[in-house]
């Protein structure tokens, strides 16, 4: 930051002069700063807090305005505004400013203070207990909650040890250096603490919900639930808790308890837009969909919005958005006030009920919108994902693969379908758990977590310990990590011989896969790069596939992926069964006994039926793939084909290559444009 010398070695920055009472400096500091860059979030704050000061209003209301463009979910933003409004006696937008600062923030102390005069009934209780709550906190951990919900994670780090050290096995401080390893990633020490904690303080309720996270992230399923169930023990009036316990609930599939809970006690809660919109979550994956719908609509109208909503219905794939619909998303999508992630939502939502219409240029500027947001939260860097490619195929060679061949854990019992998202991946997935000898499960990150453990701790910049471990994994090793992912993956199981891991990421690390389970097998979805690709780019994912938010990037994405792809086939020969997707629609019968004589499994005529497997499903195809296959739609991309220039330029070769024309069906039907097919 661009700072001002004081007594000709000292410099101050902008916030030091504000600090100070020099409102001069502060904003000559800060101006200064945001001359060399416009979005610096820190100088566009103290500017309008200085223009505020001066009650020169307008001008800091113009400054948040660029504020909340670079960072919409600045909560100290939203106070700011909220000040303003007061000073400019609009209780009412004040307290909608302070609410929404509370929700970037809640360590916010000057906004409860307001929320206390402003609000109502429970809502004043709540804002009462929580600013009394703040209030008791050592200033430290005050601090330190403030920049994690700001994101000042290593900064937050540093001060919450330094008063760990000076006053040690302090509980709160325990849960906030906790908290910080659960968004550092660093789970193993999240739960030793939360844990830890509990022992000595067991009536310490947040430390319990938190704990319940971090087991969640660890796909510690079952023991999620029994805390959730402990918290709702303790708590048994509390919708908190009840809602906690829902949550684990549908992790472990149990959607009936989940329905009834949310049910029970959405209404109840303090925010029951989101719990609506969890219920609607729970009756889609259980196949209820006229029940999702009217979940997602109660969602809606409960928070004017609430971008989730909107976007959960358009990702049925099968509601169609009305005219009413569409001007109401485009009137939200104008407001100023809107969030960034509601933003976000509904452009996809628009993106998809204009598609629908038939409108394609002004589908695609939606989904374009939609789109740039998410990639500038993203910060997906496509050189890192690629050397780690590269990596695989350098370490996972022909010569390491015969050397461990054989050590690893020999059950059968897992089938790999690997690929990009939007490949097919979840008809393959429902049409072999129609089979009585196979578990569907969902997308298992069990995998992932496990080369995220043998990489290590490090920063970005520190070499990968991973995939070069592989070579030191010894016989005792591939086994335990072998026989850890069948017992951790089994709470998903229903008793079949076989399940399916349906994770496309895994691609990436198939070495480990069949290094640690030979007799694994592995399925690869395949689909045309430019069907895939786009309706990957249309897609707005949960977590994860952070390359699919830029044409450019998800067609490098794609092109590594069939690289990387041919290398596995060339280490593993006759172990990786590819499956066309073109071929699987026009071809089906026969590409499903190819499929089952891979599986090693006997034909059954349920696996042709597939659509009337009532199991549940939790992708975006799952409304999808309880209905007969579609033969109309493969070629659904050609609508947007004239914007799609820099995705056919990057997948260069890789589409050219796709598969020779003989393969392809002599032709292909573009009458269905509500629906891409199964996938």
């Amino acid at each position: 930051m661009s700072d001002i010398k004081v007594d000709g070695n000292e410099t101050l920055s902008a916030a030091d002069w504000l600090k100070r009472g020099d409102l001069v400096k502060a904003i000559a500091v800060a101006k200064s700063q945001l001359r060399d860059n416009a979005e610096d979030v820190e100088s566009l704050y103290v500017l309008a807090v200085c223009q505020r000061y001066a009650k020169r209003f307008w001008e800091a209301l113009d400054t948040l305005e660029q504020l909340q463009a670079a960072a919409p979910e600045f909560g100290r933003l939203w106070q700011e505004r909220g000040h303003i409004r007061i000073a400019q006696q609009q209780e009412p937008q004040a307290l909608v400013d302070y609410r929404r600062a509370v929700q970037g923030n809640p360590a916010l102390v000057a906004s409860w203070s307001a929320l206390v005069q402003l609000e109502t009934g429970k809502a004043k209780q709540a804002a009462q207990q929580q600013l009394q709550w703040l209030k008791s906190l050592p200033p430290e951990l005050l601090s330190v909650t403030s920049m994690l919900h700001e994101g000042k994670l290593y900064k937050a780090e540093k001060l919450c040890r330094a008063f760990l050290q000076k006053t040690p096995h302090h509980p709160e401080a325990m849960r906030l250096l906790a908290r910080l390893g659960l968004e550092l990633n660093i789970l193993d020490d999240a739960e030793f603490l939360l844990q830890s904690v509990l022992e000595m303080h067991p009536d310490f309720v947040q430390a319990r919900f938190d704990y319940v996270d971090v087991l969640k992230q660890r796909q510690k399923f079952q023991l999620a639930y029994d805390q959730a169930l402990e918290l709702s023990l303790r708590l048994p009036e509390n919708p908190s808790a009840a809602v906690a316990l829902a949550n684990q609930a549908l992790a472990l599939g149990r959607y009936e308890e989940a329905i009834s809970l949310y049910s029970k006690w959405a209404d109840l809660t303090p925010n029951p837009s989101v719990i609506y919109l969890s219920l609607g979550h729970a009756y889609k994956t259980s196949g209820d969909q006229s029940a999702a719908i009217n979940a997602y609509r109660r969602a809606s109208e409960l928070r004017e919005g609430f971008g989730d909503a909107y976007w959960s219905l358009a990702n049925l794939k099968t509601y169609v958005f009305n005219e009413s619909d569409r001007v109401s998303m485009k009137s939200l999508l104008s407001r100023t006030t809107l969030s960034g992630e509601d933003r976000i939502h509904l452009c996809f939502a628009l993106g998809k009920a204009l598609e629908d219409s038939e409108d394609y240029q002004a589908s695609f500027d939606y989904y374009r919108q939609g789109n740039q947001a998410k990639q500038q939260q993203s910060g997906y860097r496509h050189d890192r994902i690629q050397h780690e490619m590269v990596l695989q195929r350098q370490v996972v060679t022909e010569e390491l693969v015969q050397l461990k061949a054989g050590l690893g854990y020999d059950a059968p019992d897992p089938i790999f379908i690997v690929g990009l998202p939007r490949a097919g991946s979840t008809l393959l997935e429902q049409i072999l758990s129609s089979h009585p000898e196979v578990d569907g499960t969902l997308e298992l990150p069990n995998i992932l977590n496990l080369a995220h453990r043998l990489n290590g701790r490090r920063k970005l910049q520190d070499h990968h310990r991973y995939p070069a471990i592989l070579e030191e994994l010894n016989e005792e090793r591939l086994q335990q990590y072998g026989q850890e992912y069948i017992r951790d993956t089994q709470v998903f199981r229903q008793g079949a011989p076989h399940f399916i891991d349906k994770m496309p990421n895994n691609f990436r690390h198939i070495g480990l896969i069949k290094l640690m389970l030979p007799n694994a097998k592995i399925i690869d979805a395949r689909r045309h790069p430019m069907a895939c690709c786009f309706s990957g780019y249309k897609q707005l994912f949960a977590q994860g596939q952070e390359f699919s938010y830029s044409l450019d990037d998800i067609g490098r994405y794609y092109r590594d992926y069939v690289q990387l792809m041919e290398h596995w086939q060339k280490v593993f020969p006759d172990q990786i069964l590819q499956v066309q997707y073109e071929q699987l629609v026009e071809d089906f019968e026969p590409q499903v006994r190819r499929l089952l004589d891979y599986c090693g499994l006997p034909f059954d005529d349920a696996c042709l039926s597939f659509h009337q497997n009532r199991r549940e499903v939790r992708t975006a195809s799952s409304e999808q793939v309880r209905q007969p296959l579609y033969r109309g739609g493969l070629d659904h991309w050609r609508h947007f084909e004239e914007y799609l220039a820099p995705l056919e330029e990057a997948l260069g070769a890789t589409l050219v290559n796709y598969l020779p024309a003989s393969s392809l069906p002599d032709s292909i039907s573009l009458s269905d444009s509500t629906a891409e097919s199964q996938l």
